[in-house]
């Protein structure tokens, strides 16, 4: 079953304690969408840009921390694609 949390509450808090990669996955579920992050699931959010947002923030404070991190997106075919890395992809986002 997955946890809810708050919008308040970015997955940054547990980077802390995961390995050398901070990768943070958008996935949608049913309308609304989730930032899973460690074996946590944090959200829901009302849109994927939402979700996004917060994850790109979550992945860039992580990345300020020393530790590498990228936001990844799974598609409507299970596929898994990078869309935000630290160091390579510009902070804030544009568009």
């Amino acid at each position: 079953m997955a946890q809810s949390h708050t919008r308040s509450e970015t997955p940054v808090a547990a980077a802390r304690a995961s390995g050398p990669h901070g990768r943070y996955l958008i996935v949608r579920h049913g309308e609304a969408w989730l930032i899973k992050f460690d074996g946590e699931e944090y959200g829901p959010y009302a849109t994927e840009r939402e979700a996004m947002l917060f994850a790109i923030d979550a992945a860039h404070k992580l990345g300020e921390q020393g530790e590498a991190s990228q936001v990844l997106q799974m598609d409507e075919n299970d596929e898994v694609r990078p869309v935000w890395t630290h160091g390579h992809d510009p902070y804030p986002p544009s568009g």
